[in-house]
């Protein structure tokens, strides 16, 4: 009898502990050799500010007009959120975290009057584009701990490192996308600097709306710009409208004669809602055609080029170097 009680006592331990010995693995050890884990696990936990940015503090006017004294750590984080998808390769990221420090710490260098109790904002027509780590997550849904992680460690991975030309920190221009080739800035702004300058640069067809199109009626055109340039001549069949266009260092419209006024491929993007001064026209007895290549003014860094680069295997510092024409990386606290 006791031997009968003894096997059923041994019995019933092991249906109560059996499964737990066999659930004291890692579970996804296990998914991990079997395939089966999702691939959203391979990004790491996120990561800290390095002790650079964390030591320095910069003022930040937010959208309702206060004003926030944060670590560099924390709002480089919230504008490459903001500035650069959070899907590009890291090396690309990581450029964009030095872009987006550098421009910083030249604004705390150089104070602006629209803001003059901070040293930045975050209008990016003013500043840098910038957002919440709260709305930044919910845009990015199930891709929200790998991305924050992502981007943590791109400005974790260049702490404190600024661009720098002659000494001084560089005006750390952007843009979206290139048609081929950077613009430079002599021929967007008037002013020549050295180290934004015309490069090559390697993005095309992976480009969202990379191609795009802008179609005015004849008599839009013809009202939107009389509006800006009245002595122009618009009459007739609208092809006679156009002159052949000068192009700039990209292959971009520098200036074109329009109705006999020259105006510059710049303001025509503004009238018209181009995407950017890569265009060409066509035209029929009553429609004015733009195509359109490219995303942005053309000057400095592109992104879409860095991140084209980076899947080449280039480093943040090789993307940098190659955009701002010899300039230097360096590591500091503070501007």
């Amino acid at each position: 009898m006791k031997q009968v009680a003894a096997t059923a006592l041994i019995l019933l331990l092991l249906f109560f502990l059996l499964p737990l010995l066999l659930l004291r693995g890692d579970p996804l050890q296990s998914q991990e050799e079997d395939g089966s884990l999702p691939l959203d696990h391979t990004a790491v936990s996120p990561v800290p500010s390095g002790e650079l940015d964390t030591g320095t503090q910069i003022q930040v006017q937010l959208s309702d007009g206060t004003v926030s004294t944060m670590s560099m750590g924390d709002y480089l984080w919230n504008v490459v959120a903001a500035e650069m998808p959070a899907s590009f390769e890291l090396e690309a990221l990581k450029a964009q975290a030095v872009a987006a420090r550098t421009y910083a710490m030249r604004k705390m260098e150089h104070p602006s009057q629209a803001h003059p109790d901070a040293d930045v904002c975050t209008d990016h027509t003013c500043c840098q584009a910038y957002i919440e780590p709260e709305q930044a997550a919910s845009n990015w849904g199930e891709n929200a701990d790998v991305y924050t992680a992502k981007i943590r460690a791109a400005v974790a991975g260049t702490d404190g490192v600024v661009a720098k030309y002659n000494g001084q920190l560089i005006d750390a221009v952007f843009f979206s996308s290139a048609a081929g080739k950077t613009v430079d800035a002599v021929e967007v702004w008037g002013n020549s600097v050295p180290y934004l300058t015309s490069v090559e640069s390697p993005e095309g067809e992976e480009v969202p709306n990379y191609h795009s199109t802008v179609e005015v009626s004849a008599a839009d055109f013809k009202t939107n710009f009389l509006a800006a340039h009245p002595d122009a001549v618009l009459e007739g069949d609208p092809s006679s409208w156009f002159g052949a266009p000068q192009l700039n260092s990209a292959g971009g419209v520098e200036s074109i004669s329009v109705g006999g006024v020259s105006t510059s491929g710049n303001e025509m993007r503004t009238l018209f809602a181009l995407r950017s001064t890569s265009f060409t026209i066509s035209t029929t007895a009553d429609t004015i055609t733009f195509s359109v290549t490219g995303y942005g003014h053309g000057v400095g860094m592109s992104q879409y080029g860095a991140n084209a680069m980076a899947k080449e295997g280039k480093t943040y510092e090789e993307i940098l170097t190659w955009y701002y024409t010899g300039i230097e990386l360096t590591t500091e606290a503070t501007a």
